[in-house]
């Protein structure tokens, strides 16, 4: 099994040797010290994926009218097929380039239902994975919900519970709950919280409130797993609609993209520097914005308490995933661009993040 390196570290020889075959001995004798000492880390990536719209055929309860055969985007069974085969690629080989077994755990948004989950985690190449999978319906008035998939030969399952999202102000407001996972995973109790923040719609400034109430609270969740361990780890993952460095998510939920400012009350956001430097998981208008972000618990940086911490985080954007052509291209290869069927991804980037635990 492949494992991330750190090369052995020599203290430089300050005593002089007159005889040279001493000198080497001692030399031989500290680097075979070394390959003992050496600290190899096991990598655990996981990932979140807007999936864009995965609606199965079926006329459900929920209003999706606009994915039904005969509607103006002539969604049928051979296009449902062809968007799981993609997702399943995608998922497939997230993570796969560090860790043989790819992404021990991913949230999803923008699912219809539990049954799109299972036939996603149910297609090659992830059927071979025996990927499990935690879904609740939520009240959101297009029927898309957020999924947790997981594989439990590294995630063991331990409790669920979903928390809905309401606005005093707004009594018809409906949108997708903020679903929490709890499991073991190397020995440590990690806790995963799947989002899909209220969108801009109506314009940022107008929509602000909304994401505000959900930021509030995702904050309320997570402090009420550090109320119960200070060194909690805690994945709060989603897309926010908002970047890093946004209200919702710098102030409201309490961030940082410094390591050093991590506290319990500050959280950290590794997609601050990416966005800073102009990566971004979807565009509008010449634009890139990071709307999908995984943010961590002090723990998962520090590595107080437990054995997984945080190593890296990527934007999975390989050029399968990207538009080649034209004013768009570099952009997310779309399954639709308003009902022109482009027979594409989705409209966002996934992103993973690498844990990683000692071993020996």
């Amino acid at each position: 099994m492949r494992g991330i390196t750190c090369p052995p570290f020599i203290q430089p020889m300050t005593v002089s040797f007159r005889s040279p075959l001493l000198f080497l001995a001692l030399v031989l004798a500290q680097l075979v010290q070394a390959q003992k000492d050496e600290v190899r880390y096991e990598p655990r990536p996981i990932g979140f994926y807007n999936v864009e719209n995965l609606y199965d055929t079926l006329d459900g309860p929920n209003d999706d009218a606009e994915f039904l055969p005969g509607s103006a985007k002539q969604w049928d069974t051979e296009r449902y097929r062809r968007k799981l085969q993609h997702l399943a690629k995608v998922l497939g080989e997230m993570g796969s380039d560090i860790f043989p077994d790819g992404l021990v755990a991913f949230g999803l948004c923008e699912v219809e239902n539990r049954a799109v989950v299972e036939d996603l985690v149910h297609t090659p190449p992830l059927a071979k994975r025996g990927y499990r999978i935690v879904h609740h319906d939520s009240p959101d008035r297009r029927g898309v919900d957020v999924a947790f998939v997981y594989n439990p030969k590294y995630f063991t399952l331990l409790h669920e519970k979903k928390y809905r999202l309401t606005d005093p102000q707004d009594t018809l407001f409906r949108t997708r709950d903020q679903l929490v996972v709890s499991g073991l995973m190397d020995g440590d109790t990690v806790s995963v919280v799947v989002n899909h923040w209220p969108s801009r719609f109506g314009g940022e400034k107008v929509s602000l409130p909304k994401r505000k109430l959900a930021a509030e609270l995702g904050r309320h969740i997570i402090d009420s797993l550090l109320a119960r361990n200070g060194n909690a780890r805690v994945l709060y993952m989603g897309d926010l609609n908002d970047d890093p460095v946004d209200p919702s998510v710098r102030k409201f939920l309490g961030t940082t993209g410094d390591k050093d400012l991590v506290s319990d009350k500050k959280l950290f956001n590794p997609m601050y520097d990416l966005y800073q430097k102009g990566i971004g998981t979807l565009a509008w208008r010449d634009s890139w914005n990071v709307f999908d972000q995984i943010i961590l618990t002090p723990a998962l940086v520090t590595g107080a308490g437990g054995a997984l911490r945080y190593y890296g985080v990527r934007v999975f954007n390989p050029p399968c995933l990207r538009q080649d052509e034209g004013n768009y291209a570099g952009y997310p290869l779309r399954t639709f661009v308003g009902d022109t069927y482009q027979g594409g991804y989705a409209d966002h980037f996934p992103v993973y993040v690498i844990l990683v635990k000692e071993v020996k």
